[in-house]
This record gives C-alpha cells, sequence and structure tokens, in this order.
C-alpha cells in the first residue's frame, strides 16, 4: 500500500527503545508487539510516530494536532489501569474523526464483558460452557445446574490476568475461595465457568465486512505432567523463563479438515454476532468427543511477529508486512460519522 503517516498508541513503558539489546528476555518479550510493528511499519516505508499514553487523552489530541496522521495504530490494551478504558480511546478516536486500527468501541465492550458475549453466542445456539456470574460484595451461591470442575476467572480483566492452577475448582469451598480472589485481588466481579477438559484452540479473524479466518492454532506444553489440565495461566502466556521450562508452544493445530471447516464457519459467525472489526482472536477449548465450545473473544490481540495471530496469518498466505498493511487498509476503510 501507499506509505501513510502513522500515529501508534501503546503504554508508556512499551515504546521501543534504542537500547533494546540491553533488555533481559523477559523485557523484551513484554514489549515484542510494539517493537514489531513500528520496525515493520518503517521498514516498509510508512512514517510512524510512538506515543505512550497511559492517564491523558490531551497527549493523543496535541500529537494529532502536530503529527497530522492519516491513521492511528491501537495498541493499548487499557488505559488509567483499566481494561474497559480501551474502548473510551477509540471513542475519543472517532470524535476526532481520525480512522483508527482495530476493533470498533462496540465490538469492545460486547466482547470485553465475558457473560454478555457468552448469552449472545449462546442465544444463536453456539455451544458455551454452563457458567454464573458472581459479583463482587455478594455471597457464593453455586446454581446447581453448574457443576465441577469449574475455572474461576475475572468478568472482565484479558490476558490471562489472575488465571492460575488454582483457577480450577472442585468444590464449593474451593470455588468460594478463588472468587474471593478475583474480588480482592483483582477488584473485578468473577465468572465460574465449567471446565472443559481437552484442547486449547485460537482461532484468528481479520476484516471489517468481507472477512478472512485463518487456519487454527493450538496451545501446548510439551513437558506437561500427564494428567495435569491444560489451561492458558498468566506463567504460560507471559513468562519466558515458566514457557521454556514447560515447553509451551502455539503451534497448527492437527484436526479432521471438516472440524477445522465448521470451526472456522462459527468463528466467522461469532466474529459478526460480537460486532468486531479489524482482527480477533477467538478462543475455543476442544473436548475428546470432537465438540467445541467458544471461550471468549480477544479483539486487538498481540500480533507480534512471533505470536499466534501473526502466525496464522504467515500460514493462510499472508507474510507479516502484509498483514499490517492489510490491518491499516481496514482501518482506513471503517466508516465513521461524519464531521459536522
Amino acid at each position: 500500500m501507499k506509505p501513510v503517516r502513522v500515529l501508534a498508541l501503546m503504554h508508556p513503558e512499551l515504546v521501543p527503545r534504542d537500547d533494546r539489546g540491553r533488555l533481559s528476555p523477559q523485557e523484551a518479550s513484554d514489549s515484542k508487539t510494539e517493537y514489531d510493528v513500528v520496525r515493520t511499519l518503517r521498514t516498509t516505508g510508512h512514517e510512524v510516530y510512538p506515543l505512550g499514553v497511559q492517564y491523558e487523552l490531551f497527549p493523543i489530541r496535541d500529537a494529532i494536532e502536530q503529527v497530522e496522521p492519516h491513521i492511528v495504530f491501537n495498541l493499548l490494551e487499557e488505559f488509567h489501569g483499566e481494561v474497559l478504558f480501551d474502548q473510551n480511546v477509540v471513542s475519543f478516536l472517532e470524535l476526532l474523526h481520525i480512522p483508527y486500527t482495530g476493533c470498533n468501541p462496540r465490538g469492545l465492550v460486547i466482547s470485553r464483558g465475558k457473560a454478555l458475549s457468552k448469552k449472545l453466542v449462546a442465544y444463536h445456539r453456539i455451544r458455551v460452557p454452563d457458567f454464573a456470574v458472581f459479583p463482587a460484595g455478594h455471597k457464593v451461591r453455586r446454581p446447581s445446574r453448574l457443576r465441577f470442575p469449574l475455572i474461576v476467572k475475572s468478568l472482565i480483566e484479558h490476558a490471562s490476568v489472575g488465571i492460575a492452577k488454582a483457577s480450577i475448582v472442585e468444590s464449593d469451598e474451593k470455588l468460594a475461595e478463588r472468587v474471593a480472589f478475583v474480588h480482592e485481588r483483582l477488584g473485578t466481579d468473577a465468572i465460574a465457568e465449567q471446565f472443559i477438559e481437552g484442547r486449547e484452540l485460537y482461532v484468528s479473524v481479520l476484516g471489517n465486512d468481507r472477512l478472512t479466518v485463518f487456519p487454527a492454532w493450538e496451545l501446548v506444553a510439551l513437558n506437561r505432567t500427564d494428567g495435569e489440565p491444560l489451561i492458558a495461566t498468566a506463567k504460560v502466556k507471559h513468562d519466558v523463563e515458566y514457557q521454556e521450562r514447560h515447553g509451551i508452544r502455539i503451534r497448527p493445530a492437527d484436526m479432521p479438515e471438516e472440524l477445522a471447516a465448521r470451526m472456522a464457519r462459527t468463528a466467522r459467525r461469532i466474529y459478526k454476532i460480537l460486532e468486531l472489526s479489524g482482527y480477533a482472536r477467538l478462543d475455543f477449548r476442544l473436548d475428546a468427543s470432537g465438540e467445541f465450545y467458544f471461550l471468549e473473544a480477544n479483539p486487538n490481540p498481540e500480533i507480534a511477529e512471533g505470536e499466534e495471530f501473526a502466525q496464522a496469518a504467515r500460514a493462510g498466505g499472508i507474510a507479516y508486512p502484509a498483514l499490517l498493511d492489510r490491518i491499516l487498509a481496514l482501518g482506513l476503510k471503517q466508516r465513521y460519522p461524519a464531521p459536522a
């Protein structure tokens, strides 16, 4: 595509540094998406201005006035320390009539609420695990239909925040303990859902109206103890040393062609049901009988070159530079309210 001016929004601590070679493996891993996006866009001819923002919207407005970008590349996963505030930043960009990459505010709101997204998907007869929400300040009472084992999560946090082996519970006592952990340590309501023993699969989708669904990828632990449940804990997702020690890999999912096609069709339907746009990763569990369950949607997932979204795109025939150009083009084509 024709080179454009890009204002890239990211957390201040993740702005690419000139001394990247001095970073620890963990520090380099934490900022890999920001580094890969900025470096690759510049390599392909785009003019990129990284901006770290966290507590104020004014720097965004000021940078837009100074840089006059054609588009904002949105790499923010939270704002002011709140994951739900990312949709407010995108809404602000829409008020300024500035094109941006990734998901629209409506899709962010709908998909961030794990209970709401499950209800919408279940209404359309797509299989989801049984679940219940436990609001903070209320006594934990498990509905009789909700059977153990369960996995307890924050209702709104993403990136596996608060998820550990202890998140899987098999008694009412342990359920109450883990719900209390979510309430007290994470400061959010909790959701407990039926734990589906089986494989963890990720389906990446790109597009606004016309969608491209990439081949499914799978989370595996090569050094996992027999019988140990595989879940995407915070350590599995983000701890480099833990990943090496346990052989954590995300690789192409080996499954029958018919099953892969059915999952791709379902992912396409879910993307539209949740009003997503730009790009997203949809998470599923596949049980031993071949039935799959929708877990949650991740709008604006990590798109570092080595992460599953970019790897799945490459398997689908789109190299990393071309993927970023596609994401830019989708943002430029997104429809916004016309200025008054």
